[in-house]
């Protein structure tokens, strides 16, 4: 816990739900809650309801909900404790300051004093842009048709011609040379001494998603080498894991992001009204990028240059954007090499149009290796059908692969059972598949009653969150340790003893769990989806049915667990049967 639990609940009542994200979605009461369109997905009809009395929020429409810490943590991408930082200062609570070891004060003040610092230089290099010599620099982004409200959306600048421009103005400021280098804004030469990393260039500030400068892409004016230049890596900045107008393209609130080459070809697209474009920072994309990406959407529309290079470069893209469960579409830029340029030649609209009219990734790499072999020869199209069924065999799921087996059979016109065959002929002697699959599918069994007893456990926990009559009743049957997953057994603690305390409070719960993963699967347990029950003897048959479920699993894992000399457990597992019994003729009402 990084703050007092006590704290932060004084942060949260301080901080009512309602006034909080009223800031971010207009709502409108109705009832006891309020309702307005969903921040977190695209919809016409408000599907998304804030209640005061609860200080929870749920989605009916995508599922999101929790507090009003989550929901920081969620639309501004912030930790918790800078969520709890965020609330604090909103409403005047001065927190303790977290203790940190010496080595962790030290790397946390680098930190902070590198963000200054590239603060203060992306400032100036804007500065530098409106002055004379900056003036090659702007009328270079006024060609490429940049309005001045996008040179300000994005904070383009310049680095003068002089070498040591910029470090002479941050020497002013009281940095070393050694923090100055740290930043990766200077260099340092034996003879010459320090100079400017970047002079003579167009300037891109790179931001993280909490809008921090982290580092700068630069464009050189003229002929000098390279052409692009980018910030190293820094204790602040890892290319690997950073996108480019990823601050701006995660508030877009579209279901996907359109992936590109070039900070040019963001900020185009950008001005042209397609805020959830991104890009890799001067690298092919990576896991990182991947992983990062996940974080905010599902789905990937990339738009890469139409050259062979970037025709490769999305071909690469293509697997590490599946293996994180991404989906990953194509939009072609024939005839023109990039985004920036498409829209200019053929407007907005045309570019739309591409969007809808995007390949699927793996039927566009299909398309790509027609290249490699002539398919108006026998020997050309069964080479071609082999290397296809490769690719098709690397899909896990049967459905899955399934349904791409039949796409490419009918694109390809050849006969969908003997493409089956060879799918699984060649998955076996790759190696992506073995003849024998049998243990798997017990495994599976094991699986899908695992995950079924979870879910049950996520069920009850929300009929007992729901309704405080309810919870009554299942705490004479269902005890906090019945609950296998420890997550959940936490969660079952904390509603028992608030039952105890006379008050049970679900956004206070949500307090005990300040690790950003564990808060957000909290925030989902809140609010596990109930199948439709029209009447309420089915909602009570379908509750008791949880609970003896829930108890027998528990049971069942207490006998494994069992030691055949523990006297005392072995009589606990004979009353709790006992009591399991005695469940079968208790009747849980919902009123």
């Amino acid at each position: 816990m990084y703050y007092p639990e006590e704290l932060i609940e004084e942060v949260r009542q301080k901080n009512d739900i309602v006034d909080v994200l009223s800031g971010y979605v207009k709502l409108q009461k109705k009832g006891s809650s309020y309702f307005g369109l969903c921040p977190f997905h695209n919809e016409k009809s408000p599907s998304f309801s804030v209640s005061r009395q609860k200080q929870m929020y749920y989605c009916f429409g995508c599922g999101a909900g929790g507090n009003v810490f989550t929901f920081l943590m969620e639309y501004e991408n912030y930790s918790f404790p800078e969520a709890v930082k965020v609330l604090a200062d909103r409403a005047g609570v001065d927190l303790p300051e977290i203790e940190y070891s010496k080595e962790a004060r030290e790397r946390a003040d680098l930190k902070s004093t590198l963000l200054e610092i590239n603060k203060l230089a992306a400032k100036y290099f804007y500065a530098q842009l409106k002055t004379e010599q900056g003036r090659t620099a702007y009328t270079y982004l006024k060609k490429r048709e940049l309005s001045d409200e996008t040179i300000v959306a994005f904070g383009l600048g310049y680095s003068n011609k002089y070498s040591d421009d910029l470090y002479r103005y941050l020497k002013t400021k009281g940095y070393t040379d050694e923090v100055l280098m740290q930043a990766g804004l200077i260099s340092m030469d034996e003879r010459h001494g320090p100079y400017d990393k970047f002079w003579n260039r167009v300037m891109f500030p790179i931001m993280d998603a909490n809008n921090r400068v982290i580092g700068f892409g630069g464009r050189v004016m003229g002929d000098g080498k390279p052409k692009y230049l980018n910030s190293p890596e820094t204790p602040i900045f890892d290319k690997s894991r950073n996108l480019y107008g990823l601050h701006r393209a995660r508030s877009s609130r579209k279901p996907y992001f359109i992936l590109c080459e070039g900070y040019m070809d963001v900020i185009a697209l950008h001005q042209a009204g397609f805020t959830n474009a991104v890009a890799s920072l001067g690298t092919a994309l990576t896991p990182g990028h991947a992983s990062l990406i996940k974080r905010y959407v599902n789905e990937v529309y990339l738009t890469y240059d139409s050259d062979e290079a970037g025709t490769k470069a999305a071909l690469r893209a293509m697997p590490i954007l599946r293996n994180v469960g991404i989906t990953a579409k194509v939009i072609r830029m024939d005839p023109y090499k990039d985004p920036d340029e498409f829209i200019k030649n053929l407007g907005t609209e045309a570019f739309e149009e591409r969007i809808q009219k995007a390949r699927n990734a793996f039927m566009f790499g299909l398309e790509m290796l027609e290249r490699d072999y002539d398919l108006n020869t026998p020997e050309g199209k069964t080479g071609f059908m082999h290397e296809a069924a490769k690719r098709l065999a690397v899909f896990d799921e049967e459905i899955e692969r399934s349904n791409y087996i039949e796409a490419v059979a009918k694109a390809y016109r050849v006969n969908v059972d003997e493409l089956r065959k060879l799918v699984v002929r060649t998955a076996v002697q790759t190696g992506l598949a073995k003849p024998v699959e049998k243990p798997r599918t017990t495994r599976n069994r094991e699986k899908e009653a695992d995950d079924g007893i979870l879910k049950s456990q996520r069920i009850l926990l929300t009929w007992m969150i729901d309704d405080a009559n309810v919870l009554q009743q299942i705490r004479r049957v269902i005890r906090s340790d019945d609950f296998t997953e420890p997550l959940y057994r936490t969660v079952a603690e904390l509603l028992y003893q608030q039952m105890d305390e006379g008050l049970v409070n679900p956004a206070q719960i949500m307090n005990h769990f300040s690790d950003e993963e564990e808060h957000r699967k909290v925030a989902e347990l809140f609010h596990t989806k109930i199948r439709e029950l029209t009447t309420r003897e089915e909602q009570e048959k379908a509750l008791n049915e949880t609970v003896r479920r829930v108890k027998q699993n528990s049971l069942d894992e207490m006998a494994r667990r069992l030691e055949p000399t523990d006297i005392a457990g072995l009589q606990k597992l004979m009353e709790d049967k006992r009591a399991l019994q005695d469940a079968k003729g208790l009747h849980i009402s919902i009123i």
